[in-house]
């Protein structure tokens, strides 16, 4: 957002002063892909520190993004966080942690529960297309999630949350750090029972099934580092992640449960201090299960079965000189293999992607830079893309221009290239969904322009973009008479075999490259050290998102938000060995879209409004030489908001109603 700071503080707590400051500059990479101060970076990014959501109590991606970064919203149910960034949903948005791509999705929704906020540094947010460094599915922006090294010889820390409804985080971290080795390892637990917002249906009738479903989740992480000489280093990771979700067994016959791990190691050699080469590995797997509560068919009460395994593998061989003394040349190539095996639709597939890409970045008259970027990508289906990039920026005094124009492209999924499954109801005719292999990537332009105003206490930004879409991938429903005869055949046998017998063919889905979608807006962005322990912050972001198809024309897209906006105000201080932290934060937001079209005519269901407010203190005591204990206390929606219609599909936010927690960190370090 304007190349600005929500509130941001540095993540490392080595000394008293910086948790009583806000920092206005910190290191940043994923705009560039190289490591430049915030205000000297030319694509503009936004950025939320480890201190950040440690301040406003924050245990929670979801909460955390919520809360600091008004054009990200979330539209929230028993499955799933559903994530829109500027209007445009969370398939155009690719997720990252060091750099590397989360995957792993449930109901089409990027599992964000995967996240462990416990070792987050900071979480870098480019807005727009970015697939010029990163590839598909960065037409909308990329979240980057950076993590913490290991600094002191040994850290030990404990962070446990409670909160009401049953909701309980627990943390644990262990840092070991020498002069050749360095190991990290995480251990994160979030539960909660649950909760109902209404009694009654939308026709009127008694309910008591939960809106948010109980849940628990474990994650487990784990890095080691060798670093033999100056010149070379190395890394090895892997991870551990399993969710389940309990539904009430007199409504449903099983719950959701989640697996996933991950693996991956990398090196990189210093050729000097300003050139390196670097190649890393990964493999990312997640799985979806149902574990039968009740007897269904041939399930057993206790028995888990397979529905989704999702595999991805990635090879990245990067490179970066500083030919000169102003230039940072980048030449990297990329190979990633996805495959999906769904066996209730059909699904056993793979496809494969080679990309290599180059940038350069050029340093001229001091105030003056420029970065242009290209990526090649050749998709196993979708053939030849290539996204250029180009990058400005100008300083002038305290003032810095920048303007930027990229290129996006997604690749198609493969569920979208592949998928066949069969769904009737009673007697009537039934629809067969089928994959497309023939599909495009979709593409996208975006371009930004940003001013901003950098003063050691006072940052102040404004930014204007447009993202144009096309070729974008929906799924079109057609008449099975609308084929010709030995289409008809063709789709019949299908049907007849995903059901088993003499299926009842009515419709024909499949995805097509039809839509087009028009992201027009602006940001405004504040964040100011005031004096005396108080610091202030405040974004405001509109978007005005609507897309187009060859049926019904332009409208608004589903989920978009066009108003949002949050505060930030903090205020720490000092005494001895004691630190107080006080935080508010609050988001407000405008209705979220749902627009149906009957009869021609279209019927606005949307979400409406809402605001929520946050308090939160922290108690730092620090006299012991080793120990540090810091107990905190907080409300979260300080004003009792909740949406309580009977319409569950459609709720503005999740959240029960006021809640009051505790915490307490406490840390071993030497």
């Amino acid at each position: 957002m304007g190349g600005c700071v929500a509130m941001s503080a540095s993540a490392q707590e080595t000394k008293q002063s910086q948790d009583l400051s806000v920092e206005l500059n910190p290191v940043v990479v994923t705009g560039t892909g190289t490591h430049h101060r915030l205000k000297d970076t030319p694509t503009p990014v936004e950025v939320v520190t480890a201190n950040d959501i440690k301040k406003a109590g924050i245990t929670d991606f979801r909460e955390a993004m919520t809360a600091l970064v008004p054009s990200l919203s979330f539209s929230t149910n028993s499955m799933g966080d559903y994530l829109m960034l500027n209007g445009l949903s969370n398939k155009y948005v690719l997720i990252l942690i060091n750099g590397k791509k989360l995957t792993g999705d449930s109901s089409n929704n990027i599992d964000l529960n995967r996240i462990d906020m416990s070792n987050v540094k900071r979480i870098e947010v480019l807005k727009g297309a970015g697939s010029a460094l990163y590839g598909s599915d960065a037409i909308g922006g990329v979240i980057n999630i950076i993590t913490n090294q290991p600094i002191n010889d040994i850290t030990v820390t404990s962070n446990t949350k409670v909160e009401e409804r049953g909701q309980f985080t627990q943390t644990a971290n262990v840092d070991i750090k020498t002069e050749k080795f360095a190991s990290y390892t995480s251990y994160q637990r979030r539960q909660s029972d649950g909760w109902t917002l209404t009694r009654v249906d939308a026709d009127g009738e008694a309910r008591d099934q939960h809106d948010a479903n109980a849940f628990y989740t474990d994650n487990y992480t784990q890095m080691f580092q060798f670093t033999p000489n100056d010149k070379l280093s190395m890394y090895v990771e892997g991870s551990y992640y399993d969710r389940t979700v309990k539904r009430q067994p007199e409504y449903l016959k099983y719950n959701l449960t989640y697996d996933a791990y991950s693996l991956g190691a990398g090196a990189k050699y210093n050729f000097n201090k300003r050139s390196y080469i670097q190649f890393d590995i990964k493999n990312d797997n997640y799985d979806t299960n149902y574990l039968y509560t009740n007897e269904d068919g041939d399930n057993k009460v206790g028995d888990e079965v397979h529905q989704k395994r999702q595999h991805y593998y990635s090879g990245n061989l990067k490179s970066l000189f500083r030919f000169t003394e102003n230039t940072r040349t980048i030449f990297g190539v990329e190979y990633i293999q996805e495959t999906l095996d769904r066996p209730s639709f059909n699904v056993d597939e793979r496809a494969y992607t080679w990309a290599a890409y180059a940038q350069e970045e050029i340093t001229l008259f001091k105030n003056l830079q420029i970065q242009a970027g290209l990526r090649y990508v050749y998709h196993e289906t979708a053939k030849s893309n290539v996204t250029p990039k180009l990058a400005v920026m100008y300083r002038l005094g305290d003032f810095t221009i920048r303007g930027q124009y990229s290129a996006g492209f997604r690749a198609p999924g493969l569920d979208e290239l592949y998928k066949y499954s069969y769904s009737q109801r009673g007697t009537r005719a039934g629809t067969l969904s089928a994959g497309n292999k023939d599909l495009d990537a979709e593409k996208s332009n975006y371009g930004s322009i940003n001013l901003e105003f950098n003063k050691k206490w006072l940052t102040v930004g404004v930014t204007g973009y447009i993202n144009d879409l096309r070729d974008m991938i929906v799924a079109r429903t057609v008449k099975l008479s609308e084929f010709s005869e030995a289409e008809q055949a063709a789709f019949q046998e299908i049907a007849n075999e995903l059901y088993g017998g003499n299926a009842k063919l009515g419709n024909i889905q499949n995805y097509v490259n039809n839509d087009k979608a028009l992201i027009k807006g602006f940001e405004v962005n504040l964040n100011a050290n005031l004096g005396y322990g108080f610091s202030l912050g405040g974004n405001y972001t509109f978007a005005d998102a609507r897309t187009k198809d060859s049926e019904t024309g332009w409208h608004k897209i589903e989920r978009s938000v066009r108003h949002s906006g949050n505060v930030n105000a903090n205020y720490a201080h000092a005494w001895k060995n004691y630190r107080l932290n006080v935080n508010l934060n609050g988001r407000v937001q405008s209705k979220r879209i749902h627009e149906t079209l009957k009869s021609d005519e279209w019927i606005d269901e949307s979400a409406p409004g809402f605001g929520l407010w946050n308090i939160s203190t922290r108690h730092t005591f620090d006299g012991l030489k080793y120990f540090t204990i810091e107990p905190g206390v907080g409300i979260s929606n300080i004003f009792d908001y909740s949406d309580r219609r009977p319409d569950a599909s459609h709720l503005a936010s999740l959240t029960p109603g006021r809640t009051f927690y505790v915490s307490l960190l406490l840390r071993f370090k030497k």
